[in-house]
This record gives C-alpha cells, sequence and structure tokens, in this order.
C-alpha cells in the first residue's frame, strides 16, 4: 500500500492596504455631504431662498429710509449681506457636524484606516462651498437690483477672495461649537445668539456714523465691519473710510486678513482638541 503525498496549502495572502491620504480622505467626505444637499435640495434654502429674502427686504423696504453718503444703498448693503452670510455658515457646519457625531458617522469613520482630521477638513470645505453658493445667488440678485463691481476684476476677485479667507476662519468656530454641544437643537440655539449681534452691531446693513459713540465704538471694532468695509472698497460700492473712524474702517483689507488669520489661529486648535475629546466618548 503505497502512501499519499499531500501538499500543504498555503493560506491565501491578503491584498495589502493602502490607507488614503489626508486630501483624498477629505475630498470623499466633501464629495458625501455635497451628495446630501444634492438629494436633499432644501439644504440650501438658508443660503439661497434666505438671502434673497435678506436682499429684496433691506433693498426695497428699508433701502428708502436709509441713506449712504456717497454711495448708493443697494450697493452698500450686498457686501453686508454676503458677509453675514460667511457668518452663517459657521452655524451649519456647527449643526452638520453635531449631526455627525449624534448618528455615529464619525463613530464608523474611526473603524477605517483613514486620516482623523479629514472628518474636520471634508466638513469645513464642504461648508463653504455651500455658502459660496449663497453668496452667488446674492451676487445674481444684487446685479438684477442694481449693484455692480466698479473697481475691475483684480479689485472684485480679491474681494471674493477675503471673503472665502474669512468664511473658512468662522467655519472653526462652528467645528468647535458641534464638537461641543451635544444636540443639533442647542447648537442652532447658541450659534444664532452669537451671530445675530455678531452681524447687526456692525457696519452690516448701516453705517455706523449713526450708531451712538459707545455702540459705534464696538461695530467699527467688529471683524464684521472690517470685512464689509473691505469688499466695498475693493468693489467700489461705498466711501472710504473718514478720519474720525476706528482704525480696522481705515485699514480694512489689512484688518480683514489679521482677523480671519487671527480666528483660525484660536478656533481651529480649539477645534481639533474638543473634536478628539468628543469622537473618544
Amino acid at each position: 500500500m503505497t502512501a499519499v503525498q499531500t501538499t500543504p496549502v498555503k493560506p491565501a495572502s491578503r491584498p495589502p492596504i493602502h490607507p488614503p491620504s489626508l486630501v483624498r480622505a477629505s475630498m470623499t467626505i466633501v464629495w458625501r455631504n455635497l451628495i446630501h444637499i444634492r438629494r436633499m435640495p432644501e439644504m440650501l434654502l438658508d443660503v439661497t431662498v434666505q438671502s434673497v429674502m435678506f436682499v429684496l427686504l433691506f433693498a426695497y423696504v428699508f433701502g428708502g429710509a436709509i441713506a449712504v453718503e456717497g454711495s448708493n444703498y443697494r450697493e452698500f448693503l450686498l457686501p453686508g449681506i454676503m458677509v453675514q452670510t460667511m457668518v452663517f455658515s459657521s452655524a451649519i457646519v456647527a449643526m452638520g457636524l453635531t449631526n455627525d457625531l449624534q448618528k455615529g458617522f464619525v463613530d464608523r469613520f474611526k473603524s477605517l484606516p483613514v486620516p482623523r482630521p479629514a472628518v474636520l477638513v471634508g466638513r469645513s470645505l464642504s461648508s463653504l462651498i455651500h455658502s459660496s453658493i449663497g453668496v452667488a445667488v446674492m451676487g445674481v440678485t444684487g446685479l438684477l437690483i442694481g449693484w455692480r463691481v466698479r473697481n475691475g476684476v483684480v479689485d472684485g476677485v480679491l474681494g471674493f477672495l477675503l471673503l472665502l479667507l474669512f468664511g473658512f476662519a468662522v467655519i472653526w468656530l462652528g467645528i468647535w461649537v458641534g464638537s461641543l454641544m451635544r444636540t443639533v437643537e442647542s447648537v442652532q440655539g447658541f450659534m444664532f445668539t452669537v451671530m445675530f449681534p455678531l452681524t447687526f452691531v456692525a457696519n452690516t446693513f448701516v453705517p455706523t456714523e449713526s450708531m451712538p459713540s459707545w455702540l459705534r465704538t464696538i461695530a467699527e471694532w467688529n471683524p464684521v465691519s472690517a470685512i464689509a468695509q473691505a469688499c466695498r472698497e475693493l468693489w467700489g460700492n461705498g466711501p472710504i473710510a473718514g478720519p474720525e473712524a476706528a482704525w480696522p474702517l481705515q485699514h480694512p483689507i489689512a484688518m480683514s486678513i489679521a482677523w480671519s488669520l487671527v480666528l483660525t489661529a484660536i478656533f481651529a486648535p480649539l477645534a481639533v482638541s474638543a473634536f478628539r475629546r468628543r469622537s473618544r466618548d
């Protein structure tokens, strides 16, 4: 009787796993958030219908009662509302991040071999795209009611770049709040309580010259006022600040960049730290 020789079977080799880079993982999350917008277009109501309502309401209801020396009120108004839209983007990213944390998306993401910061980078970029859609809608609406960029293409593009830079800075505020709060309702209540004074105690809708002296000082040192003044000067939509104005309004472009960098430097580390603590819970 002959013995049967058997050849040992080698275990199947598992293909190597190559974790995606931070850029690729972040773009995947951006695409995921944009798909949500495509499937639920009502998510754009805050930056489309609401923005158009603000433009038309202030231009036609209040515009006749507000005089702007050396400028048309409709042209004065548009930069302010665009800055307000960028500020409101911080609430959008805060509510979206809190929703992801509540529904377990971040927990599922942690089980994959991808960089952890991709969640924050992807959420911030998609929120910036979201608010940029609102700025584009307001730009078209403004063109229909008489708003124009009067200082050429270079200054016009620079104004929009300042808006995006400031929008990116305040998005980190939203990420910080979204990582701290436990429910979407609490995020919404907190963010709108902060954002309405921030955008209304400024030169967003009216010149600061008509305000009481103490309130005018607060408004002129408000970062929102510097961004709005910078856009107005770059686009030719308003007069240059007078000698009695605060320093930020006399140098609005430099202060817009400085405010954006300072806000990012403050809130980005706070946001990353809060997100790490929350994602470990």
